[in-house]
């Protein structure tokens, strides 16, 4: 039996688009050629109204940092949840994410603030990480501004944008910042080594790919010695006590799926509170494609109820 044929039918299909039996290897394939594929992915898609959609720029001390700051209606002052994109802190942007985004504040009933952080190998890390961490401290500055609710402050994001979300929260501990309410991880990138069985299992036919996802590791961490550190791979935290609630989403066939489960594991077991679901039959990325694959939808579903339940207490 072909690896494909272990997904569900919607995901079988899916993926047959998006990989021809002829594609090259991702890994073999150009960042520039694989950023142009993935952006021309999203452009024809419908978009789901919401009541406004702002760009802006954020000005933190290494440049001008683009965000999209989506409301869901015009009136109240909402919590808001920062959202990291995913795409191996090498691909990605404000509108390869603009469908989960618009979905997540309809469904939550917050603010998004999508941020366009600085990508790998122009900037490797921690450009990016600072991105993030400087979005997540203006949100709060510009509570009043944004008709926002400085109190209820939620990061998530997914794949990269989860370890990004990861780190941001841990961070966020460590500085001794307002508390976040909520750390949202689809998927999320957790540890370098590579060395968990769903990578043997997944390494190839599923889109992400296990040499994929080295590659996306050798761009972001460039020359430097971000490997050993918890600020790129969060598996090496030895402390995960006091940490916002969150929820963890992985996809059976995907390399990423046990490193996302360990590091669910390791929070609940740090004290903190911790929902964890495996989506089944499905492949990385799978939260992306909610308008083709109805394990995506319900997947915004699960996370919007776990962000109104945190937002809500």
């Amino acid at each position: 039996m072909e690896a494909d044929m272990l997904l569900d039918e919607d995901s079988r299909h899916l993926l047959a688009i998006l990989t021809p039996h002829d594609s090259p290897p991702m890994h073999e394939v150009d960042i520039h050629v694989l950023r142009e594929a993935m952006e021309s992915r999203f452009p024809d898609r419908e978009r789901e109204a919401v009541a406004t959609v702002d760009d802006r720029e954020v000005v933190t001390p290494h440049g001008n940092v683009p965000v999209r700051v989506y409301r869901p209606s015009p009136a109240g002052v909402l919590p808001v949840l920062v959202y990291f994109h995913g795409g191996g802190w090498v691909l990605g942007s404000l509108e390869t994410h603009d469908a989960i985004c618009r979905s997540l504040a309809n469904e939550a009933g917050c603010v998004v603030v999508s941020v366009q952080y600085r990508l790998a190998p122009e900037n490797p890390f921690p450009a990016g990480l600072e991105d993030c961490r400087a979005v997540v401290r203006w949100v709060r500055a510009a509570a009043g501004e944004l008709n926002v609710d400085g109190n209820r402050v939620a990061v998530g994001g997914d794949s990269a944008g989860g370890n990004l979300a990861a780190v941001v929260a841990n961070c966020n501990r460590d500085e001794k910042a307002p508390p976040l309410c909520h750390q949202l991880l689809i998927y999320p990138v957790i540890d370098v080594e590579q060395a968990t069985d769903s990578y043997r299992e997944n390494a190839e036919g599923y889109l992400l790919t296990a040499a994929g996802m080295k590659m996306f590791w050798d761009l972001y961490l460039g020359e430097s010695s971000g490997a050993e550190s918890p600020l790129a791979s969060p598996a090496l935290q030895s402390d995960l006590t006091n940490l916002p609630p969150a929820t963890v989403l992985t996809a059976q066939y995907d390399p990423l799926r046990d490193e996302g489960e360990i590091y669910a594991d390791r929070l609940r077991d740090a004290g903190n509170r911790v929902a964890l679901r495996r989506w089944d039959g499905v492949f990385h990325g799978f939260v992306g494609f909610a308008d083709r694959l109805q394990k995506g939808k319900e997947a915004i579903l699960f996370c919007a109820q776990r962000l109104r339940e945190s937002f809500d207490e």
